[in-house]
């Protein structure tokens, strides 16, 4: 009987359990940026008939509820994670050896500003400054310099893997975690840092989170899923300014995290944390 918002929904996993959950009296309106995620939404909850999948921007929920006259949730889900499915359209997301021919695109939105068009129009300076405060890369410095010197021809997500793998120390945080997993691929700071940039990423959960009092049921819910320091430090401090302004209580004090078994199956869970913050009625 409850009112959900999944803010990203992605492939619709949770969805899925959110709208068996939910049962018939309940209402699920399903967010995502992406059209193709969007068209295969609808057949995944085609068997919910109190959902409803909406293509925008999660920052713009307030404008989307009443654009569709939506009421407010008793729970708002935002996952930070982009799913596999993402991975493998053919965006330049991946920097693995079968997506090297794929357009440096890294959008989710084919109205954003691709990649590729950023790094042969942006000065060194704040190139470096994005690399360094969005990727948290030690190697921020020659990357950068390295990208600048190939502007206008960095076409590809293997083009920016060359540039990268071409100044980065070839032991790179190479050999295996205590917990197993691998260790990172030089290019995944990298990557990350432009995706951020280019998606507006931290902007937009800064947006909805400052919504969340005006969007939410009295009593109700925002779940977090963060994937990395960056996301984790937002949604943190935002949850202890509610906390100090006395709109409600953190359900967590520490994140909550994949257990070993967990990371074990799913490697990608490994930096997953999740935060859930709960207004006063």
């Amino acid at each position: 009987g409850e009112i959900f918002i999944d803010a990203t929904a992605g492939a619709g996993g949770h969805a899925k359990s959110i709208g068996e959950r939910i049962g018939e009296d309940g209402k699920l309106m399903l967010v995502d940026w992406d059209e193709e995620t969007v068209r295969a939404l609808e057949k995944v909850v085609r068997t919910f008939s109190n959902a409803r999948v909406v293509l925008g921007n999660y920052a713009d929920i307030p404008e989307l509820m009443a654009r569709f006259n939506f009421p407010k949730p008793d729970m708002l889900l935002i996952d930070l994670g982009f799913s596999s499915d993402q991975l493998l359209r053919g965006r330049g997301f991946s920097f693995q050896p079968i997506a090297q021919n794929e357009p440096l695109l890294m959008t989710y939105s084919d109205s954003s500003e691709p990649v590729r068009d950023i790094l042969s129009r942006i000065k060194l300076k704040e190139l470096t400054e994005i690399i360094v405060s969005f990727g948290e890369e030690r190697f921020a410095k020659k990357i950068a310099e390295e990208i600048f010197s190939r502007r206008g021809k960095i076409k590809t997500s293997g083009d920016l893997v060359k540039a990268i793998s071409a100044v980065v120390s070839k032991n790179y945080e190479q050999g295996r975690r205590q917990d197993g997993a691998s260790r990172i691929h030089p290019a995944t700071r990298t990557f990350q840092a432009l995706r951020i940039y280019a998606n507006k990423e931290l902007k937009n959960l800064e947006k909805i989170l400052e919504a969340v009092p005006e969007i939410l049921n009295p009593g109700g819910r925002v779940a977090v899923i963060s994937f990395h320091s960056l996301e984790d430090g937002i949604v943190k401090e935002a949850f202890h300014n509610f906390e100090k302004e006395k709109l409600g209580k953190c359900l967590n004090k520490k994140p909550i995290q994949a257990g070993f078994e967990e990371v074990a199956r799913n490697p990608r869970s490994r930096s997953a944390k999740l935060r859930v913050f709960k207004l006063f009625t």
